[in-house]
């Protein structure tokens, strides 16, 4: 018997999407066969919670781009009920192990609970919704300001020495990367024949709306796309965007950027010019880049100069202009909701 099984994020409303809430997918989707997921519309979200961070239909986006999910239902209703798991022919629903309660204090589950058809997966540690919204309310600060320090150049492939030791690119991540995380998260598929092999390569900081429209949008460019992403390593992603980015660290940007669907293999801390060899290496037929400015080397060489050259270079358009730039500025915009709704620690950031 096929096995449904049904998301509903009364909690995070699935805003701010982060590889913690992807791990809670690829964990749920483990429990059953068929994975279907409620997104809540804005106003919902707004009654419950306060204002979102990003739209209901940028939000259905995001969800759907997760490669865990096979179907989302939009507009769902905030209290999960025996009547909706019905609706959907799903068996049981899953949810992370915190707690979330309406406005008036009423557990969402509470109905599915006590029929039986519901089902916990664990928290992903060191990542929450609070934590990045605080970390992009340090923008302000100064974890960037001493990258001359040789204590800081020891950092260069950005492997902490504990739990609970703070890189000093993103200055407040405590997530580790193990090898297993790695390998629930990556597909696992190799290159098949007649495949094109389309490489691009960036930061994917805070991985969002922009950058999903942008993959979608590479991966149309084959009937059998293998797209394989470049992440640049922190320090590197500092050295061109500047101010306190980025954001996620490295391995946190690996998870984030292998949950999506229209990504088969994630380079960690690849060169940030695209050279000859590398194009050899991953037998690359087409490079990538979107709209976005790029920013020459160190050297002040132009770091696409050689497939640009081969003539495999494309420039591709999204149609989508949002950067976490933007995102930032939007949790600017909604501090007044942020010091409200989470937690107090935060709340003296918002004086920045």
């Amino acid at each position: 018997t096929l096995k449904s099984n049904y998301v509903e994020k009364g909690g995070n409303v699935y805003d701010m999407v982060h590889y913690g809430h992807s791990n809670q997918l690829r964990q749920a989707k483990a429990m059953g066969d068929y994975l279907i997921v409620g997104v809540h519309t804005d106003e919902e979200i707004s009654k419950h919670k306060g204002p979102p961070v990003f739209t209901q239909a940028e939000r259905y986006k995001m969800v759907r781009a997760i490669k865990w999910v096979d179907e989302i239902v939009e507009g769902a209703p905030y209290v999960t009920t025996l009547e909706t798991l019905d609706k959907y022919c799903c068996d049981f629903c899953v949810h992370g192990d915190d707690i979330t309660l309406t406005v008036d204090g009423k557990d969402t589950y509470e109905e599915v609970k006590k029929s039986g058809r519901y089902r916990e997966c664990k928290r992903t540690q060191g990542v929450s919704t609070t934590d990045l919204v605080g970390r992009m309310l340090l923008m302000t600060k100064a974890h960037h300001s001493n990258m001359g320090r040789s204590d800081y150049q020891q950092h260069t492939d950005n492997f902490g020495s504990g739990p609970k030791g703070h890189s000093p690119w993103t200055g407040v991540s405590q997530f580790l990367q193990t090898s297993q995380k790695i390998i629930q998260f990556a597909s696992g598929k190799e290159p098949q024949p007649g495949d094109t092999i389309i490489y691009v390569a960036g930061a994917f900081d805070l991985f969002h709306i922009g950058h999903v429209d942008f993959l979608d949008a590479v991966s149309q460019l084959s009937e059998k796309p293998y797209v394989i992403v470049g992440l640049h390593f922190d320090q590197e992603v500092n050295r061109y965007k500047g101010k306190n980015y980025p954001i996620m660290n490295i391995h946190e940007r690996t998870l984030s950027v292998l949950a999506c669907r229209y990504v088969s293999e994630v380079v960690i801390g690849a060169p940030y010019a695209v050279t000859k060899d590398l194009l050899d290496h991953f037998k690359v037929d087409l490079v990538c880049h979107g709209k976005t400015e790029v920013f020459p080397d160190r050297d002040g060489s132009d770091p696409y100069a050689v497939p640009r050259k081969m003539g495999i270079l494309r420039t591709v358009d999204s149609g989508n202009s949002l950067t976490t730039d933007v995102i930032v500025q939007r949790i600017i915009k909604n501090r007044c909701y942020i010091k409200h709704a989470f937690r107090p620690a935060v709340s003296y950031l918002l004086n920045l």
